[in-house]
């Protein structure tokens, strides 16, 4: 997270309450520079002074006005703006001059009304791409989770950690951050006790953990002494052509995981259980999709065990999956890649002219998660609206763009032809499902039209020996020809 030197002078674009906010929050602790100005459009609020603080506009004419120097920072704290406008203010104070500009991310908890310094940071390209921000009132949607004890599996990683930021606004009593990779559970970690200590959500006790899911043992162990009522299941490996290279690691990880997972939450009663899945589970080509693929059905499998488990335990457990895209600016994305690639001075690299995905920004993705977790029905599959797939190649042409080259002239484009186990186009539903609306108009049911033919236990117990190593069927482990067949049979 970026911090803001001393002694600069700062211009918050936005006069509204966010805009407001942090004006206040700088001006109290007098230690992050100066807000000399706000700049808006708004022409009942130009001309007039907020604490002192002038409001100058139209944001266009004046940001020419301004005699910017390199200390100077513009801050975007607009979190309404449709994406056309910010990358309309964007442009305007790149113009202008402003070599630092930051923004007010993450609508969904911003109107909330708690907008803070600490969650600004420097702008980037996912801010000013996709579609419009949708608003959802996060403390209305975690309600499930106020005074519970939440769990979040691959809480380092992209998905994960949002989930967590967003979480601190649900009240929860405890949140769990588990994970096998020590510098990024490390890292959320010192993030998450940041923001509670600049006031971002509320006062959840927050628990680092490391550990694999691999582990039976240790994942039934902890289940048994965390006592969680709510887990979001984001962990698994997710570079494709890595997991191409390495099917067994993936099978073993995301598989095999899961179903410790799974069966522990079935054991002990908890109450949601939301787990993160991927449209390349739909009619699956890498072993990636499969494992995913898997998964989903592991978990309907699990909703149905949980209702004849519901008579003896009591309660009334709800296994949910959030099936979702790509997103912008995740460690596994492309976008990162075309960062460091247009860094070194090019080329960007894409696999083929026509190639397209479904995208959406991280801050949007989780909420949608968090809010379908809360209104989903035990057993059922939901499908975040992903709006119209977008190419590859005008991916990168923007974000050429976006630093200041242009496109072939300055930085080259080159295709590299598509790897193993990727599709030209994704789907979001396979020809056996069919979708329906939620009750949220960016959340979608998807249900089977008719039944896969697919024993998953029957599946499991093939892939144990292959993923586990059993002395009873020592050949049988890590047998990639035999793999393939399994995963060939399947796709």
């Amino acid at each position: 997270m970026d911090t803001i030197g001393k002694q600069k002078r700062l211009y918050i674009i936005g006069a509204g309450f966010a805009g407001r906010t942090l004006a206040n929050e700088i001006m109290k602790k007098a230690i992050f520079g100066e807000v000399v100005a706000f700049l808006d459009d708004d022409p009942q609020k130009i001309g007039q002074k907020i604490d002192r603080i002038p409001v100058l506009g139209p944001i266009k004419d004046i940001a020419f006005l301004l005699r910017t120097n390199p200390a100077d920072e513009a801050i975007i704290a607009i979190p309404s703006a449709s994406k056309e406008y910010l990358k309309e203010i964007y442009t305007i104070l790149k113009k202008a001059g402003f070599q630092k500009i930051r923004i007010l991310p993450g609508i969904s908890q911003i109107v909330e009304g708690d907008a803070h310094l600490i969650q600004t940071r420097s702008i980037d390209l996912q801010d000013l791409l996709g579609r419009n921000p949708i608003t959802i009132n996060l403390k209305q949607s975690l309600s499930y989770v106020r005074g519970k004890r939440v769990l979040v599996t691959g809480a380092g990683g992209s998905i994960g950690s949002e989930l967590c930021r967003q979480l601190l606004s649900g009240g929860a009593s405890r949140l769990y951050l588990l994970g096998h990779g020590e510098n990024s559970i490390y890292q959320i970690d010192k993030e998450l006790r940041i923001l509670q200590d600049e006031g971002v959500g509320e006062k959840a006790t927050i628990v680092p953990i490391i550990g694999e899911l691999k582990d039976s043992a240790y994942v039934d162990y902890i289940l048994t002494h965390l006592k969680a009522d709510v887990i979001f299941h984001t962990a698994a490996y997710k570079h494709v052509p890595m997991m191409e290279e390495n099917p067994a690691a993936a099978i073993e990880n995301n598989v095999f995981g899961t179903e410790n997972l799974v069966k522990s939450a079935v054991k002990h009663g908890i109450t949601h259980f939301v787990h993160i899945s991927t449209d390349k589970a739909v009619d699956p080509v890498s072993v990636y999709g499969v494992s995913k693929f898997i998964c989903e059905q592991m978990v309907l499998d699990a909703a149905k065990n949980s209702v004849s488990n519901t008579e003896h335990s009591g309660k009334n457990p709800t296994f949910v999956i959030v099936r979702f895209g790509n997103v912008l600016g995740s460690r596994g994305s492309i976008v990162p890649l075309f960062q460091q690639q247009i860094d070194k001075g090019g080329p960007v690299t894409v696999t083929h002219p026509d190639v397209r995905r479904f995208f959406m920004t991280i801050s949007e993705a989780c909420s949608l998660v968090l809010k379908a977790g809360g209104i989903g029905e035990n057993g059922m599959l939901y499908l975040l609206d992903m709006g119209e797939p977008v190419r590859i190649r005008d991916l990168a042409e923007q974000l050429i763009r976006f630093h200041g080259y242009d496109p072939e002239t300055e930085i080259k484009i080159e295709y590299i032809g598509l790897r193993p186990g990727e599709k030209l186009d994704e789907t979001l539903i396979s020809k056996s499902e069919e979708q329906s609306e939620s009750g949220h108009s960016r959340i979608l049911k998807v249900t089977e039209t008719k039944p896969l033919n697919i024993d998953v236990q029957s599946l499991l117990e093939i892939l144990r020996p292959i993923c586990c190593f059993d002395p009873a069927n020592p050949k049988a482990y890590r047998n990639s020809e035999k793999l393939k067949a399994v995963i060939n049979g399947i796709i």
